[in-house]
């Protein structure tokens, strides 16, 4: 199958509740490989590489995300590869 990149957006009560955390540890499951980061507007942005299915596996997570979550929006884009990664990292 092929690697695809997403960039996934997340909006809400994000930060400060382990979303990068546990979106990690969920994306190392799926066997994905990128990066989770806190965006200054408070936002959480995902970069994620891997099969369609596994990364469509990590956008409806997305939308739940850890218990302490209340997202409001996750936006995802398929985008051209923007660097090579080796494993999927918190930022």
């Amino acid at each position: 199958m092929e690697e695809l990149f997403a960039e996934i957006l997340v909006t809400g009560k994000v930060q400060g509740v382990f979303y990068r955390a546990h979106t990690k540890r969920f994306a190392l499951e799926l066997g994905l490989k990128g990066y989770v980061q806190n965006q200054d507007d408070g936002s959480v942005k995902i970069i994620a590489q891997g099969t369609q299915p596994r990364i469509k596996e990590l956008e409806l997570w997305c939308n739940q995300g850890p218990k302490l979550a209340s997202v409001k929006t996750v936006q995802i884009q398929y985008t051209k590869p923007q660097e090579e990664f080796t494993t999927f990292e918190r930022r």
